[in-house]
């Protein structure tokens, strides 16, 4: 997946996939070296850039903010449980690839 499409669906400014089901971005705690390292290594985004525009779009009205998990494990059963969620991961902690699940 393209940069320029992930940080549209994890700005919360793409919000269906080409089928048209919803997506569910499923995040790390902002405080969780993954997050940080996703954010700056992949989104090219600091963290409290992504929150600052997750907060504008719940105080607007016009969005939501994302699904927060509270660790590795529960991204991996999260992104099993929902059909349309996606989410990351360091490849190096993970064996399997996933068209839902961004490894960097």
């Amino acid at each position: 997946m393209a940069r320029s499409e992930l940080r549209q669906i994890y700005t919360m400014r793409k919000q269906f996939w080409p089928d048209g089901s919803a997506i569910t971005v499923l995040v790390l705690p902002q405080k969780s070296d993954i997050h940080t390292q996703f954010s700056r290594q992949v989104l090219k985004l600091l963290p409290f850039q992504l929150s600052r525009e997750w907060d504008r779009l719940v105080f607007s009205g016009t969005g939501e903010r994302p699904l927060e998990v509270s660790s590795e494990q529960e991204m991996l059963e999260m992104l099993e449980q929902l059909p349309n969620a996606i989410g990351y991961l360091p490849a190096q902690q993970i064996g399997q690839e996933s068209d839902l699940l961004v490894l960097f």
